[in-house]
């Protein structure tokens, strides 16, 4: 058996995050076959002055996880970790800051951070291609 931090008992039991934001500006969906977790994130994007031009950045970030105590917290501490920050810097994001925040994962339970990692690469590709096809 192993033990989670306290860090990953108060993301599982007190998500923040957690939700669906209708008409989102992309959504991302992975499952993970083996453990069965599904994760959606679903993000709001937002334009504001950066560096000389302007910049897209996440303005909102929800997510839905079916899964353990280790999916749900990571999803929650995803979505603090990229909130306010641009696309580029949202897709560097990676699966060890995620198990940083929390304080540590169990060894077999690594993978809900990088289900993360992933679910919100895929949110920001989905939110591209819609942008691309509104011609924007």
């Amino acid at each position: 058996m192993f033990k989670y931090s306290k860090k990953v008992m108060e993301h599982f039991l007190k998500p923040k995050n957690v939700g669906e934001i209708k008409k989102a500006d992309g959504v991302g969906k992975v499952g993970n076959p083996i453990c069965g977790d599904i994760m959606y994130v679903y993000i709001k994007v937002g334009k504001r002055k950066g560096k000389g031009k302007e910049e897209e950045y996440i303005k909102n970030i929800k997510f839905q996880t079916l899964g353990c105590p280790a999916a749900i917290a990571s999803s929650d501490v995803l979505c603090d970790l990229v909130k306010g920050k641009t696309l580029k810097e949202a897709e560097k994001v990676r699966g060890k800051e995620i198990v940083k925040k929390l304080g540590n994962l169990p060894a077999i339970k690594l993978h809900c951070s990088v289900l993360g990692e992933k679910t919100l690469k895929k949110a920001i590709e989905n939110y591209k291609k819609n942008r691309e096809k509104k011609g924007n």
